[in-house]
């Protein structure tokens, strides 16, 4: 057996085992209140919400036919998504990074990106950057088929449908998938050989079907999901760009974690004097995150849409990758362990995962009790992510949201006459403690939420979890 043969073999088997792994933690650890909300979309499948497009939902739907109304239920396709995607990638490398040796090539960007805590950790969440992930995995394939100088023009002409679709289905996950279009347009147009080619071209109107319903759903909407997305760019501070920028990058060395991050930045560095393809599809979203880091916050996730180039990019700067893997495995395996077990007894503050996860259970049947023993009839709640992680842990009343997003769904509308109101504690010390609950996790509390009394309360009646 052959060297590459042997790597190939021990790579898939190395990636069999993190996805059990990964299977594991998805369904031992607690949801996010995003992913409830993500959940309870999937109760009311539409083609687009005010967040989002609709591809999480779908994903979420799936799972839980299978899997059930449970964590591993609404998570399972995200860490099965991570085969495919990176036998995509690990294929996508013969063509776009011609001047390395196949398959040794794909194997190294493979493991770049499944070393990297925004896949490691991700990949056992759902969020819309689970799909968005795996449909860019899938599309950088299609597109290094129509870029093969071996195809004429004619043959390449279905691998850029492909790419076109796939794109397609990317943006119908997360708008951000636009960028890498835009930097794919920049690519074409000063690319002489692809420029006159028809396939590129053509490659328009199918992504433009494929995200027609997201258009459709807006236009019937008011355009309230473009616009909320797109009002984020109106904001302007440049005051604190300084601030910005640096949360920007602590954001990016975290998720992609330290080493690996350099190889990225290198990486992309090279590209731009050596591959014009994997750096316009690269540049187009670092310039515009980073004008938008000059003026506005920029949420750590958002520059995870082009993590796979810069995985492709990163062995274009010819660095040896292997201490930079070695390093992302034990970070994200460090993660995992304090998500499932907490062996680090941190205050919640300093640690992200239990602030969002821990003590959903116990709090939510204890506010739901005690709402019942006040003569209540629903819980009342104006915060969308409390609301759904409420209709998701228990069952004992109904949640009422009283957020003007709910009348994007179909929800039932509601009027409760005894609903208790359920609202986050902003200040230090709570004025009633007997109309307080707090979520705790070893005895300490997380977050602390405070109880009105029974009043009427006008909403929508979200779905609970049977």
């Amino acid at each position: 057996m052959s060297e590459a043969s042997t790597s190939v073999r021990w790579f898939w088997g190395l990636l069999g085992g993190l996805t059990v792994l990964r299977l594991l933690l998805a369904a031992n650890v607690p949801l996010t209140p995003d992913e409830a909300y993500y959940w309870v979309w999937s109760r009311s499948l539409q083609c687009g919400y005010l967040d989002h497009p609709f591809m999480v939902a779908l994903w979420i739907r799936a799972g839980t036919w299978i899997a059930g109304n449970t964590p591993l239920g609404v998570r399972l396709l995200g860490p099965l998504s991570v085969l495919p995607g990176s036998w995509a990638l690990y294929h996508a490398a013969r063509r776009l990074l011609p001047s390395f040796a196949w398959p040794q090539s794909g194997l190294k960007v493979a493991l770049l990106l499944n070393a990297t805590l925004m896949l490691g950790l991700g990949a056992a969440t759902m969020t819309p950057d689970t799909p968005l992930l795996f449909f860019v995995t899938l599309f950088l394939y299609t597109l290094s088929r129509a870029i093969d100088p071996t195809l004429t023009a004619r043959g390449a002409i279905p691998w850029w449908l492909g790419s076109g679709i796939l794109l397609g289905l990317a943006f119908d996950s997360k708008y951000t998938a636009v960028l890498i279009g835009l930097g794919l347009g920049g690519a074409v147009l000063s690319t002489a050989r692809l420029r006159r080619q028809p396939g590129p071209w053509l490659a328009i109107p199918a992504l433009a079907v494929t995200m027609l319903p997201v258009i459709l759903w807006n236009a019937h909407n008011h355009w309230a999901s473009f616009l909320r997305q797109g009002g984020r760019a109106g904001d302007w501070r440049p005051a604190r760009a300084m601030q910005f920028i640096g949360e920007l990058l602590g954001g990016q060395i975290g998720l992609a974690t330290p080493l690996i991050f350099i190889l990225f930045v290198m990486g992309l560095w090279a590209c731009i004097r050596r591959n014009r393809l994997l750096a316009w599809m690269a540049l187009v979203p670092v310039v515009v995150f980073g004008t938008h880091a000059l003026g506005d916050r920029v949420q750590p996730n958002w520059p995870a849409v082009i993590y796979p180039v810069l995985a492709l990019a990163a062995l274009e700067a010819g660095w040896r990758i292997k201490p930079a893997v070695i390093s992302g495995f034990l970070v994200t395996l460090f993660v995992s362990i304090q998500a499932l077990f907490s062996p680090l007894h941190l205050i919640p503050h300093r640690d992200p995962v239990l602030r969002l996860t821990g003590g959903w259970s116990a709090f939510s049947k204890a506010v739901a009790l005690k709402a019942r023993s006040e003569g209540a009839t629903a819980l009342a709640v104006d915060d969308y992510g409390l609301a759904a992680r409420l209709a998701f842990t228990q069952n004992i009343l109904p949640v009422v949201g009283t957020d003007s997003r709910w009348r994007l769904f179909r929800f039932p509308s509601t009027s409760s006459p005894r609903a208790i109101r359920i609202e986050e504690q902003r200040h230090a010390a709570p004025v009633d403690q007997s109309a307080t609950l707090c979520r705790n996790v070893r005895g300490q509390p997380i977050r602390c939420y405070s109880l009105s009394s029974p009043e009427e309360v006008v909403g929508a009646q979200l779905p609970g979890p049977s």
